[in-house]
């Protein structure tokens, strides 16, 4: 039965470097929280996810931290379904980084949105003195790019499975009766 059949979806996760894209990553998998930081080089994880009663077959795609001079990887923009762009509610530069992240996935694929959520990391970090990017902003920053935001804490797994499960929403919305496989992808290498 057609129904049956797990729908495939590739999301990637982006950001720069030390906001916590990992500890993310592994809470929602894995269930527990990983203290230690060793920079991650790029690793795809699987994962089985029930989003409106459908099951979709979702790799997840940890990659290595970006910064303005890492040149956007091609395969970080070509076959993804979704995005899931990470700052640290505690580093101002990471929510940066966000919109130049954003803008090069845009330009590279030559469309103007992408399915998408924004997310400040790292909310356990308070007192509040450590905190450099208010809730506002960032609701502000994902508006403006058509994205949905949500502010998380891999420590405490608070809101980790509510991120992807914003990003299958956010791919749905965008997906021309939800076909299983992304459109023909309009990026062009040169």
């Amino acid at each position: 039965m057609p129904g049956d059949v797990l729908k495939k979806r590739k999301i990637a996760v982006l950001g720069s470097r030390s906001v916590g894209k990992s500890s993310l990553v592994i809470q929602f998998i894995e269930n527990h929280f990983v203290e230690s930081y060793y920079p991650t080089i790029e690793n795809t994880f699987t994962k089985s996810i029930n989003y409106n009663g459908v099951e979709y077959d979702c790799d997840i795609i940890d990659t290595a931290g970006q910064d303005e001079y890492t040149i956007l990887n091609q395969k970080h923009a070509i076959g993804i379904h979704g995005y899931v762009l990470v700052y640290s509610v505690t580093s101002r530069k990471s929510f940066e980084m966000i919109q130049i992240v954003y803008d090069k996935i845009i330009n590279f694929c030559g469309i103007n949105s992408i399915p998408c959520v924004i997310v400040g990391s790292k909310t356990d970090l308070q007192p509040s003195r450590s905190r450099q990017v208010a809730p506002d902003e960032g609701k502000e920053l994902a508006q403006l790019n058509h994205a949905a935001w949500v502010e998380t804490s891999a420590k405490t797994n608070t809101n980790v499975a509510k991120v992807f499960q914003l990003c299958l929403g956010e791919i749905e919305k965008r997906s021309p009766n939800s076909k299983a496989e992304p459109p023909v992808s309009k990026c062009i290498i040169m």
